[in-house]
This record gives C-alpha cells, structure tokens and sequence, in this order.
C-alpha cells in the first residue's frame, strides 16, 4: 500500500491566530471568543514589496521572514501571546473537489480517501498534502458520503512552514484562501441558500460557489483590482498612485466631470469580471443535477470581498449585468461590538481572510466532525 501523508487542514488548536499573506500584503488578526460573539484582540496590515511572492508561491523566503516578525512585532492591540498561527494558503495552487463514497468509520475513510482522490486530483498524489471533510453530516439516510478534498502541492506548504519556522511561529493550521473567506461571512456557520462568494483582490479573483453548508467549487481567474488601476493611469495618463486615489474617490458613480472617460477605462476588467463569474454560475447550474449537487441550481446571491470590492458601485454593475442581487460583505458579522479606533474598518474587507482565520483559531464550532454510526 502507498503511503500517503494527510496534512491536517481542518484540524484545530487553541490560542491562534490568523495571518492572510498574499502577493502584496500581509494581515494579522487574532480574536478572543466572548458571550456576544467574538472580540479583537490584535491586528496588523503591512506591504510585501513586488515579487518575494509572485502568485501565492514564496520566491524570497528570507525576506518574507523577516517581513512576518517584524508584522508580529508591531501588531495594534494587544501583544500576540501565543506561537501558533493558522495560515490560509493561495487558492491559485489549490485543487478542492466534492466526491462520494460509501458510508465507513473514520478510519476506513482515512485509507479509501487517497485512493478516491486519484480520480480527480491534477497532480501524483505522492506530490501533495491532501485532507477532507465530510459535509453531509445530517443526512444519516443516504448510503454514502459527500467529502470535500483539499489539495495542495508539498513544495508550496513546505515553503510557508519554513518560513514561519524562520521567525519561531508554529503554522498548526493550513486551509484554503475560500475556507477562510465563506467562514467570514456567514453568521455562526448558518446553513444560506447557494452563494457565489467573489473575492476581488489586488491580483487576483477567486470565486467560490457555496451550497449546503459547504464549498462546492472554486477558481481563480487573473483579474484584479490592479488592472482597474493601471487602465484609469493609461486612460488620464497619471501615475498609478493618482488613478488609484481616482478610482477610490469616484469609483462607478456619474458624478465627476471625468466620469464616463473613468467608467469606460475599468469597463473592460469589470465586463470581463461579469463574464467570469455568469461562467462559473452556469457551470454550478449544469452540474446541480449530480448527485452531490442537492439544490436546484439556482444562486441566490453574490457576495463581494477583497480590497477591490469596496469600488463605489461595484455591486450595482455586477448585479445589473448578472441578473443576480450583489452585496457587499460584511467581514464583521461573527464580531461583537468592539472599540478600536485604530482599526481600519474602511478596508474592513480586505482582512475578511485573516478574520475568517481567526474565527477559526478561537473556537471550533466552525469545524465539522465525522462521527461514527457505531
């Protein structure tokens, strides 16, 4: 029998905190679970200069290093207390896919799973750190199991546990970016009807499709709040730190002198971003009717995050282009009320990430459990 080793994404420890570290920056946050839900205790938002992670593949692991201690060291609030942290990893370098199989213990799963996977999986399995997670927990009638796998390949988590074992953080946690995203945004893990959550960053898209108290599917296209940017600096011919302050001023509204020349230069990426995501909304629709596909295909709504999506008039666009109701999230929802006047609550959504990592790391009600029959 191969030996293939499960690197435990969804298991939990006490006392961590998240770090969300893509591209272009890094966020620190850390909750404390309390009676009205869960309170700030630290939090951190620091550059990564271009190209020492080009990606959500660490190029410069020696920098990176050295950017997380000093990030640790800084961080607003409270002191970080505590050596463990929960890491979401790059949706761009992950596989996560539903599969079925017979109804078994724990342990029966955890020899069948790797086996299964091959089926699906992009890469050798003796190249990836696999786990799963049973999600059709309530359905005791059925004769088998929905799981969701997550895959992803050993250098990319090698690389990140190096590097925080660099700066003497312990990485106990490893999931996905989507993981993080949907757990932020869903009040107290409540079952919502089929969701696409679009996280609109500044290099990339990721779109994730949420149905029955799981993720369903996920992509990542190259589109990105950037590109806005750089089109606005063509367009007027500014430099990108101008058009960036342009598009957070005026956005999509038709109140500037300039406005259609500012909407017609981000039409193109915002066009393209509609396509994007009316692809993928069909795709979950043609497959609904698989047997791991319980809903009627139908998405409910869109949920925006990342830096990108706070562009004054997004949701309106996207909502009259798709034909679907487009929100912004609220990264907040699973926090009580808390006072921190150095918080940036304006950018509230680009530590939606982080947030949802800590979530994680503060309680464990957001895990599911398979428990035996016997």
């Amino acid at each position: 029998m191969r030996e293939t080793k499960v690197f435990k994404f969804f298991n939990l420890k006490p006392e961590i905190f998240g770090i969300d570290i893509n591209d272009l920056s890094l966020r620190i946050v850390k909750l404390k679970k309390s009676r009205k839900g869960f309170d700030l205790v630290s939090f951190n938002d620091v550059d990564i200069p271009e190209g020492i992670i080009k990606e959500g593949v660490i190029q410069d692991e020696a920098t990176l290093a050295r950017i997380i201690k000093k990030a640790c060291q800084t961080v607003k609030g409270k002191k970080l207390d505590t050596r463990y942290v929960i890491i979401p990893l790059p949706e761009e370098k992950s596989f996560s896919q539903v599969i079925q199989l017979p109804r078994m213990t724990k342990e029966e799963l955890r020899l069948a799973v790797p086996y299964e996977a091959e089926n699906y999986i992009p890469l050798p399995i003796e190249k990836v750190y696999m786990d799963f997670q049973v999600i059709n927990l309530e359905e005791r009638k059925q004769n088998h199991l929905d799981l969701l796998i997550n895959v992803m390949p050993k250098p990319v988590i090698d690389s990140y546990i190096s590097c925080f074992k660099k700066v003497g953080l312990i990485p106990c946690i490893m999931e996905v970016e989507s993981q993080a995203i949907t757990r932020a945004f869903i009040k107290n893990g409540e079952q919502i009807p089929p969701t696409v959550f679009a996280d609109f960053g500044e290099t990339k898209t990721s779109l994730t499709i949420y149905s029955e108290g799981s993720i369903r599917f996920t992509v990542t296209v190259s589109l990105s709040s950037k590109q806005l940017t750089q089109n606005i600096a063509e367009k007027f011919k500014i430099g990108f730190a101008e058009a960036e302050k342009v598009k957070i001023q005026n956005g999509l509204e038709n109140k500037s002198r300039n406005s259609g020349m500012l909407i017609s230069a981000m039409e193109p990426v915002l066009n393209d971003l509609a396509e994007q995501i009316r692809k993928y909304v069909n795709f979950y629709k043609d497959h609904s009717s698989q047997e791991y596909f319980h809903s009627n295909g139908e998405i409910a709504s869109i949920v925006l995050s990342g830096g990108g999506s706070s562009l004054k008039g997004l949701p309106e666009f996207l909502s009259g282009k798709l034909k679907i109701p487009v929100r912004a999230g609220d990264p907040f929802v699973n926090l009580s009320q808390f006072k921190n006047n150095l918080f940036p609550y304006k950018r509230g959504l680009s530590f939606a990430t982080a947030i949802g990592s800590a979530l994680r790391g503060a309680d464990d009600t957001f895990l599911n459990s398979y428990q035996d029959d016997k």
